[in-house]
């Protein structure tokens, strides 16, 4: 058209390498800025969408590392609650032995009153073992499940374990006759006695369970880090290089706006001989 602007070769040429470089040092500057090499589908839809997938599966596995780390305090709460109630049953088992080497019928009664009470703390303890709503050791104790992966294919479940003084429990029944004969004495020893064995029991079972969550926090903590390591070197950029790409570049820039410069002044050169 008659008012289009015509520009030289030389000009052309110039300009257009301009708009490159500017162009590639605004790219380089939003990798700087973001840390991302590949921030868009338009930087490379491979990598960024296999990235996207390997942090969504570290998130999942975040949330579910928030679960057994949970779990394990539920654990360790009960197995805390164990220890106690295993000293409790200990005290009770020495108050039976004092009864029976005592043949003082009102110190047998005193030390039967001593032990029902503590019969009664072994309760309240199992009840006040539990860790966000969950108590393994009470009467009717809950059971715990926990998932390990996405689909829940992966799980334990952890049953509770009673651990009251109760005939589901640990079958521990209050002193008859006020400890004021031997068939009496005898019989609470022998519930105390088989108490002691179960609970022991009760916190290696427990105890066992602890581990494998820990065994499966720790690797969940290692599999999170190793999917995001692997979408990392999908996406991030090399900032050192990015760098120096931009130093390089912004050379480029200016050396580009000289020539432009130059080529421009060719132009007025040319003009001038009109003059």
């Amino acid at each position: 058209m008659a008012n289009d602007i015509s520009l030289t070769t030389a000009v052309r040429s110039n300009l257009l390498q301009l708009q490159r470089t500017s162009s590639l040092v605004n790219k380089t500057q939003d990798r700087l800025s973001s840390g991302l090499a590949v921030g868009s589908p338009i930087d490379g839809a491979s990598a960024f969408f296999t990235a996207g997938a390997l942090n969504n599966r570290a998130d999942d596995f975040a949330a579910l590392r928030n679960d057994v780390d949970l779990g394990i305090s539920a654990v360790a709460a009960a197995i805390d609650g164990l220890d106690a109630i295993t000293e409790l049953v200990e005290q009770a088992k020495g108050l039976a032995n004092n009864a029976k080497a005592t043949g003082d019928t009102s110190e047998q009664s005193t030390l039967a009153v001593q032990f029902n009470d503590i019969l009664s703390q072994i309760d309240d303890l199992a009840n006040d073992a539990s860790f966000n709503g969950t108590n393994l050791v009470k009467a009717s104790a809950d059971n715990l499940t926990i998932d390990f992966n996405e689909d829940a294919s992966s799980t334990l479940t952890i049953s509770g374990l009673d651990s009251t003084t109760a005939s589901t429990g640990l079958n521990i029944a209050n002193a008859t006759n006020n400890f004021a004969d031997t068939t009496a004495i005898d019989t609470a020893i022998t519930a105390v006695n088989s108490a002691i064995t179960e609970l022991r029991s009760n916190a290696s079972t427990l105890g066992s369970s602890a581990s494998i969550l820990q065994t499966r926090l720790d690797f969940g903590d290692n599999l999170i880090g190793t999917l995001q390591d692997g979408a990392g070197k999908l996406t991030l950029a090399d900032l050192n290089k990015e760098s120096a790409n931009l130093l390089a570049l912004q050379t480029r820039q200016q050396l580009g706006i000289n020539s432009l410069a130059l080529a421009a002044q060719s132009e007025r050169s040319i003009l001038a001989l009109f003059g």
